[in-house]
């Protein structure tokens, strides 16, 4: 009988040691977060005299306004990890559609 108790007491400190580890490692991990911040320097390649006139979040790019540079208004579309140029929309009329 006393081995039991013995082992029941053991296992209760054991379980609340556990539990109290646990809750210590949570914390931690949502206390330090080591996000890193890495610049990027990339070239939008874009003429002498264009501007950004603004920027905002298209799903998991950036959609950046640019003006200016002897082109009609664009926008293009950027992805965040590398700064590469995946696509542009440009702010033109449509071509004129012959008629017969």
């Amino acid at each position: 009988m006393r081995a039991l108790k013995a082992a029941v007491v053991i296992m209760g400190v054991l379980i609340v040691a556990g539990t109290i580890a646990l809750a210590v490692v949570i914390a931690n991990r949502f206390g330090s977060r080591n996000t890193v911040m890495v610049g990027i320097e990339a070239s939008l390649n874009q003429p002498a005299g264009s501007r950004i006139v603004g920027i905002a979040g298209a799903g998991e790019r950036f959609a950046v306004h640019i003006s200016g540079g002897g082109l009609p208004d664009r926008i293009l579309l950027v992805e965040p990890v590398g700064g590469r140029v995946v696509g542009t929309l440009l702010a033109e009329a449509p071509a004129a559609v012959p008629t017969r």
